[in-house]
């Protein structure tokens, strides 16, 4: 597939749990969480369940491009930092707070940061409470409203990452954000709040969907996308069984089947009636239950194709059945573990039975009254967990129930199943496995480390040199509602501080002793420039570069600071003037290490060297994105 080859190309920073690895070739995707993660931390996210990460594989999975595209762009602009915002407060890592290292173990170590990171949320930005009752999910719902107008994906992500609503309807407007992003043709917004939720059949105050608007607006292609969005879910279904998806033109629904799809056992054709006497509540969550299962059995076939063998009978990387969802009913999750136990015939049946029944539905033929829920086809004297197993829970059936996913080209008429596929691939890689092998060790912990760094430099370079801007408020789809501050910031006050000798000005006045914005960019360009260079000679190894290089950068550090009044009134500038020249006298010390040594001195260990000098240079472009930042906030006062 040509768009999942261009990833290669497309794809500049990568985040991962617990190092930034640049690759030609990634691995897999939160696609919710919009960073990109490697084998080890794909086990753990899958373990969380598709409530708290969605994850796929960037090769071995089918991608529409506009929701890879929107991966893409949030991994490479920095969704990671939104995720880990607190931790690259400096004052974080003095206190002993950090990510873990490469070389920890998977578990407990990372699989419990990551848990903190994604389920409990444990580093996001809090906003700052306000004199009333504080930021509400409201007021972050009217400014997401707002903002999915524009290509700011971070932002919308951030906001959602707070609790915003993709589904809000916006009381005066009259509709809900995904009519907003449809109306201005923002395929990628659309994609984002599609993940989170948003309906895509959601009517405005006038009865119109966001395909209406799409289509009025002209963006035929978004209205498109926006139609497969409203049906994925037996899209998915169909697509799992037989390969192919339906063309929304002609048709919504590809039912295939069996062989023998007349000669029902009487349990088939009394769980095929129970079904259809579903309300359609329980339907529709029986299912989202089994479109879950679908994404588990072909993630772990994918899994089983990439994987070393011999490690993976040792690693507790695999999802036996669908993790606990805390917001569904015991009997729910219960239900939904027993999914897992169906061999692929009965799986396949189910499915269809469901695609067949959801096309009835649509169409309006309706049955009698609604019944129990739907039995499943096991008999309840034999359950399969005495009760709710949890996602830290191991199965010594693993290896064998992989094996029961299968199922005979030969019972679908439609053409080859999915997972015959997958196996194939799988048999076709085991007899290569030393190849496999020899490409997972590429790259070193030194290589890793260093084009982490690399690209967050870069970004903040980027961001530093593309300040953000407000809008005039103009526009009548944008609110009059407060804009709430999402950036990054070291300082814990909002708007002007008082001056240290008590004469800081009235609130809100911008600060005379400031520089003019311009002059502080070119000098911060100046700064990025030369950590470029820096870059580029650890990156070759030319370590008896490293000192010329610091040398160049804390110059060009000073001519920053001289901009700046000595006693800055601003607590914010005072802090980040600090950083910046504290992490330049680091860096020319850190770099001094790499000259040539006397005979007879102890070794330099070049690894951990480099490690400490791409990190001090890392500090002096975030020091300088927030001097360029709040002078750019300062004089727009």
């Amino acid at each position: 597939m040509c768009v999942t080859k261009k990833i290669t190309i497309i794809i500049v920073l990568i985040s991962c749990d617990t190092i930034y690895v640049f690759l030609s070739d990634p691995g897999w995707t939160s696609i919710n969480r919009g960073v990109l993660i490697c084998d080890e931390c794909c086990s753990v996210h899958r373990s969380l369940g598709r409530h708290i990460s969605i994850v796929k594989h960037l090769r071995h999975s089918g991608w529409p491009p506009a929701l890879l595209q929107m991966v893409q762009t949030l991994a490479s602009n920095g969704a990671n930092s939104i995720w880990e915002h607190s931790l690259l407060d400096p004052a974080q890592v003095q206190s002993g707070r950090r990510k873990p290292n490469p070389q920890d173990k998977v578990h407990p170590t990372k699989s419990e940061f990551i848990r903190a990171k994604y389920q409990m949320l444990a580093f996001v930005h809090k906003l700052p409470c306000r004199d009333d009752d504080g930021v509400t999910t409201k007021d972050l719902s009217k400014q997401l409203h707002s903002s999915v107008r524009t290509g700011s994906l971070e932002t919308c992500l951030r906001l959602l990452s707070l609790g915003a609503q993709a589904n809000f309807f916006h009381p005066e407007k009259g509709t809900t954000p995904l009519h907003v992003a449809a109306k201005a043709g923002q395929i990628l917004q659309a994609e984002l709040l599609v993940v989170y939720g948003a309906d895509p059949g959601a009517p405005d105050i006038n009865g119109r969907t966001p395909m209406d608007y799409a289509r009025q607006a002209g963006h035929i292609e978004l209205a498109e996308r926006l139609v497969e969005c409203q049906y994925e879910l037996t899209d998915r279904l169909a697509f799992y069984l037989c390969g192919r998806r339906p063309d929304h033109k002609n048709g919504h629904y590809i039912i295939p089947q069996m062989a023998d799809s007349l000669d029902l056992s009487e349990l088939a054709k009394a769980a095929k009636k129970k079904l259809q006497a579903l309300n359609n509540r329980l339907f529709e969550e029986l299912a989202m239950d089994v479109y879950d299962e679908v994404d588990r059995r072909e993630n772990d076939a994918v899994w089983l194709t990439t994987q070393n063998h011999s490690t993976l009978v040792t690693e507790r990387s695999a999802v036996p059945f669908l993790p606990v969802n805390p917001e569904y009913s015991a009997t729910r999750n219960q239900g939904r573990q027993k999914l897992a136990r169906f061999n692929a015939r009965e799986f396949a049946t189910l499915i269809i039975d469901i695609l067949s029944d959801a096309k009835r539905r649509q169409q309006g033929k309706g049955l009698s009254s609604p019944t129990d829920p739907l039995d499943l086809g096991i008999d309840d004297d034999q359950h399969d967990y005495d009760s709710v197993a949890s996602d830290e829970d191991t199965d010594s059936e693993l290896t064998t129930q992989n094996n029961n996913n299968t199922m005979d080209s030969s019972d679908l008429s439609d053409g080859p199943i999915t997972l015959q596929e997958y196996l194939e691939v799988k048999k076709a890689l085991a007899s290569s496995e030393a190849k496999v092998q020899q490409l997972m060790k590429v790259n070193n912990n030194l290589s890793e480390e260093l084009r982490r760094l690399q690209k967050e430099i870069l970004l903040l370079c980027f961001q530093v040199s593309k300040p953000e801007k407000h809008g005039s408020g103009t526009d009548s789809d944008y609110d009059n509602t407060q804009t709430y501050d999402l950036s990054l910031r070291s300082d814990s006050r909002q708007g002007r501080g008082e001056s240290e000798e008590g004469g800081g000005g009235e609130a809100g006045e911008p600060d005379p002793t400031l520089p003019c914005t311009e002059d502080v960019i070119l000098k911060t360009e100046q700064v990025t420039k030369n950590i470029q260079e820096l870059l580029r000679a650890a990156q070759e190894f030319k370590h008896d570069s490293f000192v010329p290089c610091s040398e160049k950068i804390h110059s060009a550090v000073t001519e920053m600071a001289s901009l700046f009044p000595k006693r800055p009134a601003l607590d914010a500038v005072h802090c980040s003037l600090r950083l910046l020249a504290s992490s330049a006298s680091r860096l020319q010390v850190e770099c001094r290490k790499a000259a040539p040594s006397e005979p007879g001195a102890p070794a330099v260990d070049y690894q951990l060297l480099t490690q400490q000098v791409i990190q001090c240079a890392y500090d002096i472009a975030k020091a300088a994105k927030q001097l360029v930042t709040i002078t750019t906030r300062e004089k727009k006062q």
